[in-house]
């Protein structure tokens, strides 16, 4: 069985140390609208325009501000 060349490729994930981030899909012109993203206390986010993962580094504190 082929694998199709456009498959959808496995979202990446990122570790962080700030639960606030901007994404802008990491493509220059080819990104996306830069997005401001807040994972609370949750310690993680996904990126709604391009379904990257943010992750809280091991000892990063997660803050709610």
């Amino acid at each position: 069985m082929a694998i199709a060349a456009n498959a959808a490729q496995p979202a990446e994930t990122i570790e962080v140390a700030s639960t606030q981030v901007a994404c802008d899909g990491g493509g220059g012109p080819l990104g996306h609208p830069r997005v401001f993203l807040n994972m609370g206390a949750k310690g993680h986010v996904g990126c709604p325009y391009c379904g990257r993962n943010y992750v809280l580094k091991a000892g990063a504190k997660a803050t709610d501000h």
